[in-house]
Order: structure tokens, then sequence, then C-alpha cells
């Protein structure tokens, strides 16, 4: 429930409301349009851009183009969510320029994927986003203000850190708050298609759901392989497009690691292999 009852009664929404309003003189500091939100378009940034307006904060809302999200996630965010529409960031690459400059494909060890894509925007900004304790162990461990260990002038406000997922729904059908379509299809996560951290059963059905975005992928890995013949670069177990596709596919099979759905967001989690 938004409002638990504690030794006194919590009411969640003003405790996420009044952390945007105290950490608002910062955000104008640096930027005198205020927070930067990093809205993706997913139910906790919907939720966040709300809070923000309701808290009678300064923002600026922003979609990071990563130029391999579902066709239906894209119409919503251009339908409901106009200003962060309007104030999308785009790549430098696209998804398939970057496997063929990279020569490789990304997996959950060499994560350059969320690093070129979602994080190279809103430096220097403090920049509001809808991470949650709950949604992964890892992210159990972060803390509810953070800076960049990159860039040191970038800070982190995470307002909705300890919601549940209950809570977040609560929150969208008491407000009335557009969501997209596509979670009323049991998805738990609307963000890239086939993002090699969802396990090979989930990558197939993308697949199988967005069948011209898997032909993408195919085709750069085409590319790439030329690339790497370029470049003087074997691999015994590579030789066709579709070789690197069925390998790449069923990646979390054969590297199965803890906390599969651990998720790096806006340059935290510095670790990426840049390859």
């Amino acid at each position: 429930m938004l409002k638990e009852m504690q030794f006194v009664e919590v009411d969640k929404v003003e405790v996420a409301m009044n952390r945007l309003r105290l950490h608002e003189a910062e955000a104008l500091r640096r930027n005198p349009k205020g927070y930067y939100v990093a809205f993706s378009g997913g139910k906790d940034s919907c939720v966040v851009l709300d809070l923000c307006c309701r808290a009678g904060v300064k923002y600026h809302a922003h979609y990071n183009l990563t130029t391999v999200d579902p066709p239906e996630l894209v119409q919503f965010i251009k339908k409901e969510y106009a200003e962060a529409w309007e104030g999308r960031e785009r790549p430098a690459q696209t998804m398939w320029e970057l496997i063929v400059k990279k020569r490789m494909p990304p997996t959950r060890v060499a994560r350059y994927c969320c690093k070129c894509l979602k994080e190279s925007h809103g430096r220097g900004n403090v920049i509001v986003t809808g991470i949650r304790h709950e949604e992964s162990s890892r992210r159990k461990k972060r803390k509810m203000e953070e800076t960049c260990t990159a860039y040191k002038q970038t800070s982190y406000l995470h307002p909705i850190i300890d919601w549940t997922t209950d809570e977040v729904w609560e929150y969208i059908h008491t407000y009335h708050i557009p969501y997209c379509s596509l979670y009323d299809e049991d998805r738990t996560r609307v963000g890239c298609v086939m993002c090699p951290y969802k396990p090979s059963k989930q990558m197939l059905a993308d697949a199988k759901r967005w069948p011209k975005i898997a032909a993408c992928y195919k085709a750069a890995f085409g590319r790439m392989l030329a690339k790497r013949k370029a470049d003087g670069i074997e691999h015994t177990e590579w030789k066709t497009a579709e070789d690197v596709y069925d390998w790449w596919t069923h990646f979390n099979e054969r590297h199965h690691e803890k906390d599969n759905e651990s998720i790096p967001l806006f340059g935290m989690m510095m670790d990426e292999t840049d390859t």
C-alpha cells in the first residue's frame, strides 16, 4: 500500500514528492531547467514523471532512443508523453552500427549497448530515474542519491526506490496514468527487444513477437562477421550470421550468472567490457 502503517502512517507519494522538492535547488544550480528526467516509457518512469509534475518542481523530460525499443512503446511515448518525445536524445550510433563497430554482439558480459545507447546523455545534471530496490538483488544495494562513478558532476535521484511493484501499479490506477499496452500482455519489462539480459526463452519470444527487429540483428551480425574478417579476427564457431544469432540467443544458458534481471542504467555500473 502507498500508505504504510509503521510507528506513524507514511504516505509514500508525499515522501517521494518531498524528496524531489528537497533536491530541486541542486538540480537548478546545475541546470536552470531543473531535473533531467530519464524517461523510458516504462511504468516506473511514467510514475516518476507524474510525481515531478505533482510536486511542482522544475524538470525537463528526455526519452533516450535505443533504436531497438518495441514499436508499440515508441508510439505510446509519441502519443501520451509528447514532452519526453520532443526532448528525445538520439544515440551517436544505432544498435546495428554498434554491433559492427564492436565486432561482437552485446551480452551480459560485454554491456556496451546500455552504455552507448542509454547512458551518454544528461551529464552534468541531477538525473531522476524510476530505479527501485525490488527490481533485482543488485538494485537492492542502490541508494536513493548517487553520484555517477564516471562523471562526478552528474548525480542521480531515485524518488521511488523503496516502492514495490504493486505500489507502482496502485499509483498508476489511482491517478489514471497512461501506460504502455505491452504490460497488458503480462510483460514485466517493456525495454529493448531481445535485450541480452533476458533469458534465452524471452529473447526468442521477442524474436517471434517482432520478427523484423530479429532480422535486423541477423543482418547486423552478417556485417559484423565481414568486419571481423577484414580486421583479421576469426571465430571457429561463427561462420554465418545464423551461427552468431544462435550463439547469442543462448548465451545466458551457457554463461549463467546470479541476478539474471540486473540491468545497468545511466552510467551507474561502469564495469562494461568496452571491446
